[in-house]
């Protein structure tokens, strides 16, 4: 039986826990509130989130302490918020992580430090690149809670920790890939969340679905003139870890970042959406991120910038999406 600790208590949280259940494995979950760590103890679900998905007792152990869900660990699962990760990692050293793989279920960039979660967690835990996977692909946790079909990437630099990591998170209602494209993978993942959070203005803005349609394809030509100058590689942007995922975070019900967005086009401050929201909208902080790191690479990113200039310079959405649409092709 393989164990696996999973750091994190959200809703994305919720939804692994539940497809990995379906496997023989046996769960250490972390989550920072006692009370909900009590409530899951006694009544086997998450109050907090995806209340209808039942947890197995005999799979599933809860931890208030970090250390403890670390204990035995094989697989190593990050499903915190990017600007949050560090800091309940904090007093864990490159031990506590010896002869683990860690993966990554994060979209999003450390914001301080402008850098991918496997970055820092390579750099900051010593955990060899070869032992460090990512989660991507089109997959919403709402529907894994409603066992929709649903598909997976598992992206690594070494195959074998790809492969046996897709094995693990496929059951009867996922399918996961394993992919070699770690970085290609994650950076598209947190340019998406951009892309929606952008589709979300305009559409709160009153632009419609061919303006969208247009967005979103204009958006897949700067993903990957960004992607290509970071890491140049061959990699087919048509696959579902990067088109499929763009489309499924622009365009769905589910869509945090899109939503979050759409909040700011009617005219809410970045604080009170996020207030209303109680849940991360990843793109926020992504949208920094990558506009620092473009100062590097000079990318043509219209759609990034649009968006930085409203959500942290305070332009208006009207005028700068108005600027933005002349750009479109």
């Amino acid at each position: 039986m393989t164990s696996i600790a999973v750091i994190g208590g959200g809703s994305w949280a919720t939804a692994i826990i539940k497809i990995l259940s379906e496997n023989n494995v046996s769960i250490r979950w972390w989550l920072r509130d006692r009370a909900a760590v009590e409530h899951i103890r006694k009544h086997h679900y998450n109050p907090d989130y995806l209340r209808d998905v039942r947890l197995s007792p005999r799979k599933v152990k809860t931890f208030t302490k970090i250390t403890d869900a670390l204990n035995g660990a094989e697989y190593v699962i990050l499903v915190i918020p990017a600007a949050f990760v560090q800091e309940p990692l904090q007093g864990l050293t490159p031990k506590h992580f010896a002869g683990k793989r860690v993966v990554s279920a994060i979209k999003g960039m450390i914001p301080e430090k402008n850098c991918l979660v496997t970055d820092w967690v390579e750099d900051h835990f010593e955990v060899p690149l070869s032992q460090l996977c990512v989660i991507a692909g089109p997959c919403h946790a709402e529907e894994v809670a409603l066992e929709k079909q649903s598909y997976l990437t598992i992206a690594s630099t070494d195959a074998a920790c790809a492969a046996d990591f897709s094995q693990l998170m496929s059951c009867r209602f996922v399918t996961a890939n394993p992919l070699a494209d770690l970085y290609g993978v994650e950076y598209a993942a947190v340019m998406k969340n951009i892309v929606a959070l952008t589709c979300g203005i305009s559409h709160g803005l009153g632009y419609g679905d061919n303006f969208q349609a247009v967005m979103v394809s204009n958006a897949m030509q700067e993903i990957r003139r960004f992607v290509d100058a970071v890491d140049p590689r061959e990699r087919d942007l048509s696959a579902s870890a990067y088109l499929g995922d763009l489309l499924v975070t622009a365009y769905s019900q589910f869509s945090r970042n899109r939503t979050f967005g759409n909040m700011i086009g009617r005219g809410y401050s970045v604080q009170s959406a996020q207030m209303e929201m109680k849940m991360i909208a990843e793109g926020y902080y992504a949208v920094n991120s990558i506009f620092e790191m473009n100062k590097k690479y000079g990318v043509d990113m219209p759609i990034t910038e649009a968006a930085y200039k409203i959500l942290y310079e305070r332009q208006p959405p009207a005028v700068e999406i108005g600027l933005l649409k002349m750009k479109l092709r």
